[in-house]
């Protein structure tokens, strides 16, 4: 697993996720997200256009983050889910309680 985190000059922050967000790696990424959302970043993109794979503690993780974003009314999106993770969140009926973008332009077309 490995996490890039960027931020632009409009206050958006991206985090790219590659490999696998299972149990054995999920810890590291709540932990980045942790940091992010404790900073109260106002918009916050994660891009999974790396990730191969995603276990429901990499699904907990993400819905933590969405929850502490909402806490203090931040934008928390996820961008270019693969056919195996997009599964995950249509099957948890995810996909409708998360803002999904096709991709990172996209997001940062509506998050601008």
């Amino acid at each position: 697993m490995q996490v890039n985190i960027k931020s632009n000059q409009s206050g958006i922050t991206i985090i790219e996720l590659f490999g696998e967000i299972d149990l054995d790696s999920s810890p590291d990424v709540r932990k980045q997200i942790l940091t992010i959302t404790q900073k109260k970043s106002p918009k916050i993109i994660i891009n999974l256009a790396g990730v191969t794979y995603m276990d429901s503690s990499g699904v907990a993780t993400m819905v933590e983050g969405l929850q502490r974003t909402n806490a203090y009314n931040g934008l928390f999106v996820l961008v270019n889910l693969g056919p195996g993770v997009r599964e995950v969140f249509e099957l948890s009926r995810l996909d409708k309680v998360f803002k999904i973008y096709a991709d990172i332009n996209e997001a940062l077309k509506k998050l601008e």
